[in-house]
C-alpha cells in the first residue's frame, strides 16, 4: 500500500523533529546509558526504573513524534500515537504496579542478544544510517520510533520474569510497519526493526515455557 506522502516529505518530518527537540536527543542516550547501568548494577528500583524509563519514551514517541510532528503528514498517526502511549502505560501498569517486570543481566542466550539489540539501537543504526545517506538532522534519532523499538525488544530479552506477551503487540505491530518503510523508502537501516521482532518474540516465547517447567537457560 502506497503510503500518502513521500520520501522527502517523511524525511523533513524528522529534520523539523530533531531541530526543535534538541538536545532531547542527547538526554535520551543519557536515560538509555541509566538503564543499562541499571541492568547490570541491579538495585531495589532499578526494575521499576527501568520500566518508566520506557514507559517515557514510548509516551513520548506517541505523543511528541506521532502527534505533534506525524500527524502533519500522516493523520494516521494520530492512531499511531495513541498506540504508543497505550505501550507507555503498559510498561508502567507491568513494571510498576503488576511488578511482573525484572531487569538484571544474565550472561546468557536472552541476556547476549539482548545486549546486542541495544547496542544495535543506539550504536550500529545512527552508523549505518550515515552510510545509507540518512545525515541529521534527517535522520530517525534514537528517541523516535523504530531506534528505541529495538532498543525495546533488547531490554525485554533481559527481563529475567515470565514475559507478558500483551507488550510485545504493539511493539510488534510497528516492526511491520517500520520494515515496510524500509523498503518503500530506502531507510535501510529500518530492515534490522522486523529481524529485531521476530527473534525478541520468539526467545520470549521459547523462556516462558522453559519457566513453566522450571527451566530457564
Amino acid at each position: 500500500m502506497k503510503p500518502p506522502f513521500t520520501i522527502e516529505q517523511f524525511l523533513t518530518v524528522f529534520r523539523n523533529y530533531n531541530q526543535q527537540v534538541f538536545p532531547m536527543q542527547v538526554v535520551f542516550y543519557l536515560i538509555s546509558a541509566f538503564a543499562i547501568y541499571l541492568i547490570i548494577k541491579p538495585n531495589s528500583k532499578s526494575n521499576k526504573i527501568v520500566s518508566i524509563i520506557l514507559a517515557f519514551l514510548w509516551m513520548w514517541m506517541g505523543f511528541v513524534y506521532h502527534i505533534i510532528f506525524f500527524t502533519t503528514i500522516n493523520k494516521a498517526a494520530y492512531l499511531l500515537g495513541a498506540l504508543f502511549i497505550v505501550q507507555g502505560v503498559l510498561f508502567l501498569i507491568f513494571g510498576i504496579f503488576q511488578n511482573t517486570l525484572s531487569f538484571r543481566y544474565h550472561f546468557d542466550k536472552f541476556g547476549i542478544t539482548g545486549v546486542g539489540l541495544i547496542l544495535f539501537a543506539l550504536i550500529i543504526y545512527p552508523i549505518l544510517g550515515y552510510f545509507f545517506g540518512h545525515i541529521y538532522p534527517s535522520s530517525p534519532t534514537f528517541g523516535l520510533p523504530c531506534p528505541t523499538t529495538i532498543f525495546t525488544f533488547g531490554i525485554l530479552l533481559i527481563n529475567g520474569k515470565k514475559c507478558p506477551l500483551t507488550i510485545l503487540v504493539i511493539p510488534f505491530f510497528w516492526s511491520v510497519i517500520g520494515f515496510m518503510a524500509a523498503f518503500q523508502f530506502g531507510i535501510l537501516e529500518d530492515m534490522g526493526l522486523l529481524v529485531a521482532s521476530l527473534i525478541t518474540t520468539s526467545l520470549l516465547i521459547y523462556r516462558n515455557n522453559r519457566l513453566l517447567v522450571g527451566k530457564v537457560n
